[in-house]
């Protein structure tokens, strides 16, 4: 029979991970490391085995700047008698933040904070070469716009202290910020509907603010090239690439018909638009050519009184705002005393972080480019659908415009080196949505492993299949009683290897150390075990190249029951009959098994894995791609004498929680 060739992906020869930044005034949730950290820190895992250790950078940090910090800084003084500076407040965040990553086997090369030690001042640094290079490009472009002010605590009031609905239509977010909701929406703040001051209660005014905006309605059509050239040639996720199209569409205006009786002559009080009437709506579509004429509508429909909505579409992307605590911007032209908004110096904090990394091993300043802009190298942001907007629209058209590209150019997006996005869909709580800002509390990320393990949460995250749809975290633990139906799903996925695998395991150095002295059999392996193990192998690979992660979770529970079955039926009947010529060759085909499994599992479950290495007593080139088809006897010296180290009765190698051993 033929032999089936399976064309194996390529990855490239360097690769940069990030997995977002949480802000600097919480702790972590779950949703943190469920929603991206254990996605993101599986793949580092991944590929530092698959390229070589040395040619990969995982690097993540705190979101030390910007209004929410100084609001809830502010908060802990007035009401809980904080006495720190704000700095420390973030710092006491931040390692609390590091303590719970290291507890959850976060291979991280640097988890740094925006705002504190050499990675703060490297990012002060990238954050003034940034502004000033998109200012001398002529990428920027200063803009009086709306600002909030609460006239009864007569201050200027920063993005989260005003709180209203969103202007989208159609969107269903619980809260709308000044500029942004909670969705990532981005709209101008005039376009609020009804807001009101956390501070006062009161509705504020608006008064005239100029800041700094990157050109961003500009890149509209480029952005779209870049999405048909990502959806032709690329595995970037269609439910991404769809999310970043909707907000590429032409400046809309929504009114709804009822609005519009009465009024005469109004395609002649409108700029240049086309009207979009389908029967079974309820309202009618104004679609404008530009951003300028859409807002010149909106005045006249605010003088006729006709109430409205906006379609998603691309608005200048402000770079500054007047939040004292924030990285000052360079001063240009009138403007002074201003400081970056947060959301704009978080999307290149990663390069801040890869910059200090690379100091750290006495690299020179210009090394990142070889990271983050060779055609050698790619960069993997592991995001939440919330920052969709963020990451790829802002940060992929301030890319361009940072690589000389101005919005009337013609791209060759093959050799533009762009950011690979891995998004995932919201993990729920319980079906619903939770976050420190709702109704619904998340549970803290450290919480949770009083009931579970760190690699038991690793195993059933990924299993969620958030690549494909929202999904919910549904721990029993935090269940009332009654609710409680069957197992509990959290420990479906990591049963497969406390359980299933680990008495794989345990079984081969048990037989091992009764029959054969400790001493693993040299033999041939089992043709159809080999090709069941290589098949396992470039499938998990494609999985793993495609971020399919839930679809790992099935390749391994398939390959490790398979595996588990043929040294049950076949170990029991070489018992049986005393048959030791089938005992060494089953006990051959599972030690090559285990070898397969190991180097599958071990991106999920680090530590675990690392302890059957070392009673395997074999050297650290079982993690190595390079040799994935080889046999364990590749990584020991002397095959014939070689012994693995003892385990007494009932070894776990992989472990359940210490709650959980009554059960």
């Amino acid at each position: 029979m033929e032999e089936r060739k399976i064309e194996r992906p390529v990855f490239p020869k360097r690769a940069v991970i990030t997995a977002g930044m949480p802000y600097g005034n919480k702790e972590l949730h779950f949703g943190h490391i469920g929603g991206v950290y254990v996605h993101a820190d599986t793949y580092a895992r991944f590929l530092r085995d698959r390229i070589g250790e040395e040619n990969v950078i995982f690097v993540s940090g705190t979101d030390c700047y910007g209004s929410p910090i100084l609001a809830s800084y502010n908060k802990a003084v007035e009401e809980n008698g904080y006495k720190g500076s704000i700095e420390d407040y973030v710092r006491e965040n931040h390692e609390k933040q590091k303590e719970v990553l290291d507890k959850y086997q976060m291979s991280l090369n640097l988890y740094a904070a925006s705002a504190l030690g050499r990675a703060g001042e490297i990012h002060k640094e990238v954050s003034e070469k940034i502004f000033n290079k998109l200012y001398e490009g002529g990428f920027l472009t200063k803009l009086a716009s709306p600002q909030f002010y609460d006239p009864e605590k007569k201050v200027l009031l920063n993005g989260r202290q005003v709180v209203g609905k969103c202007p989208i239509e159609g969107c269903a977010s619980d809260k709308g910020y000044a500029d942004e909701c909670a969705l990532g929406h981005q709209y101008m703040p005039s376009e609020l509907i009804d807001p009101r001051s956390t501070l006062s209660g009161k509705v504020p005014e608006l008064v005239d603010v100029t800041n700094w905006y990157f050109k961003l309605d500009e890149y509209n059509e480029l952005l779209k090239q870049q999405v048909n050239y990502l959806r032709s040639n690329t595995n970037w996720r269609k439910y991404l690439l769809n999310t970043i199209e909707e907000f590429l569409k032409a400046p809309i205006i929504y009114v709804k018909r009822n609005l519009l009786e009465g009024i005469e002559n109004l395609d002649e009080l409108l700029p240049e638009h086309t009207v979009i009437d389908e029967k079974n709506k309820s309202s009618l579509s104004f679609v404008f050519k530009n951003l300028q004429d859409r807002d010149a509508a909106r005045e006249v429909f605010d003088k006729l009184g006709v109430r409205f909505r906006t379609g998603k579409t691309l608005v200048p992307f402000r770079l500054s705002g007047n939040v004292e605590w924030g990285i000052p911007v360079p001063e240009k032209e009138d403007l002074k005393d201003l400081t970056f908004w947060v959301w704009p110096e978080s999307l290149w904090a990663p390069v801040s972080f890869t910059k200090t990394y690379l100091e750290s091993l006495g690299k020179d300043s210009e090394e990142w480019k070889n990271w983050w802009l060779s055609q050698d190298a790619k960069v993997y942001q592991f995001i939440g659908e919330d920052n969709i907007y963020f990451y790829g629209i802002a940060e992929m058209a301030m890319l361009l415009a940072l690589l000389g590209i101005h919005s009337d150019d013609t791209v060759d997006f093959e050799k533009v080196p762009l950011p690979h996005l891995i998004s995932n869909n919201h993990l729920l709580f319980m079906d619903k949505k939770a976050s420190s800002s709702s109704d619904i509390k998340p549970p803290m990320a450290g919480e949770l492993l009083n009931f579970y393990t760190a690699e038991q949460l690793r195993m059933h995250f990924l299993s969620l299949g958030l690549v494909k749809k929202s999904a919910s975290f549904m721990p029993q633990v935090y269940m009332n009683e009654e609710d409680r139906q069957g197992p509990d799903t959290v420990l479906k996925d990591g049963n497969l290897l406390t359980n299933v695998f680990n008495r794989l395991v345990r079984s081969c150095f048990y037989t091992s150390q009764k029959y054969f002295d400790g001493i693993i059999p040299v033999g041939e392996v089992d043709s159809k075990i080999l090709e069941e193990s290589k098949e396992a192998i470039l499938t998990y690979e494609r999985h793993m190249y495609n971020h399919e992660f839930h679809s790992l979770t099935y390749v391994l529970d398939t390959y490790i029951r398979n595996m588990n079955k043929h040294w049950v039926n076949n170990m029991k009947q070489a018992e049986a009959n005393n048959d030791e010529e089938l005992r060494k060759q089953i006990l051959i085909d599972a030690f090559h098994a285990v070898r397969t499994t190991l180097i599958l599992v071990h991106p999920i479950s680090p530590n675990s894995c690392e302890l059957v290495r070392e009673y395997l007593n074999v050297n650290k080139d079982i993690w190595n791609w390079d040799y994935i088809f080889e046999p364990i006897y590749k990584f020991i010296d002397n095959p014939s004498e070689h012994k693995i180290k003892f385990i007494e009765p009932r070894f776990d190698f992989f472990k359940r929680h210490e709650s959980q051993l009554n059960n």
